[in-house]
Formats: C-alpha cells, sequence, structure tokens
C-alpha cells in the first residue's frame, strides 16, 4: 500500500473502520483512465476491478450500478433490479453535480446523496474487490460484503451477456 493523500472515500472507511487497501495508477491530469487500462496499470484481475455508473428513471430518481470493468451493463436488467419501468445512463456533464464525482473518479462510496446500489453478482465471489477511491488515479480494494455498513447495496446480474 502506498501513502497517498486520503479522499473522502478513505476518510469514510477509515470512521467505520472497514478494512480497505489504496492504489494509486499513472494518469494525465483531469483525464479519465479507461476501466480495463486501471486493471492492467494495477496488475488485477479485470473481473475483480468495477466501474461505477450512475442512471436515471423517467422521474428523475438516481441509481448507482457497480459492474466489472470489462462488463457493459445492462439497463434492462439493472431497471429490473430496482424495480424501475426503465433506466438510462446519465450525461457526463451531469455526474459531478449529482454526486459530487468526475468521469473516472466516481465512487459508490460518498455520493452527495445516498442513492441505491446494485453490484454485479460477481463480486460476491471474490474476497475483496477494486473501485474507484473517489479520484482519478485512486482505487480502492475491499470486501464487497463491507458496502452495506455504508451504503444501502444489492447485488444482482446486471451486465450484458
Amino acid at each position: 500500500m502506498i501513502s497517498l493523500e486520503k479522499t473522502n472515500v478513505m476518510r469514510m472507511l477509515d470512521q467505520k473502520k472497514i478494512k480497505y487497501s489504496a492504489y494509486e495508477y499513472p494518469h494525465e491530469d483531469g483525464v479519465c483512465v479507461e476501466g480495463n487500462v486501471v486493471a492492467e496499470l494495477l496488475n488485477q484481475n479485470p473481473k475483480r476491478v468495477f466501474k461505477t455508473l450512475v442512471c436515471v428513471d423517467n422521474t428523475k430518481h438516481y441509481y448507482v450500478c457497480v459492474v466489472p470493468v470489462e462488463n457493459e451493463l445492462d439497463l434492462k436488467k439493472a431497471a429490473k433490479s430496482f424495480n424501475v419501468k426503465s433506466l438510462e445512463m446519465i450525461a457526463v456533464k451531469e455526474l459531478l453535480p449529482i454526486t459530487g464525482y468526475v468521469r473516472g473518479g466516481c465512487s459508490p462510496i460518498g455520493m452527495k446523496k445516498a442513492f441505491p446500489t446494485v453490484l454485479h453478482i460477481t463480486a460476491q465471489s471474490f474476497d475483496s474487490i477494486i473501485f474507484s477511491g473517489g479520484k482519478i488515479g485512486v482505487q480502492v480494494e475491499m470486501n464487497p460484503n463491507d458496502l452495506s455498513k455504508l451504503i444501502r447495496v444489492s447485488f444482482s446480474d446486471i451486465i450484458k451477456e
């Protein structure tokens, strides 16, 4: 583990005394790095590295989906898992005002508001998963079941076959 500047995500994990590791990866300032590249840079199995995606329904309610970086979110499956009619991805320009995070630095932990969150079911097959630590260039690794100590989270099949 590298001694790096603590993000809000790390502070929240520390506060709840949840075990995690933090990693840094090289990036151009303010430039999003694709998830599969992050997995490669960290020398990690891409099935264990997850990306955080934010969706909205027709009533302007927001939902968070956390899926392996090499997979694509299935909006129909995601909508079903949240018991809503349909979902669409939010526009990148809406990400910061809604979540407090920029593209490439969006974490399911520490968003401006607590949104219902679903992790892809494969997360449960790992002792730990890796996802954004709240800013570009930082990832955290933790037990996926510990997320429920911080956010409302469930597990479901939400990726395209």
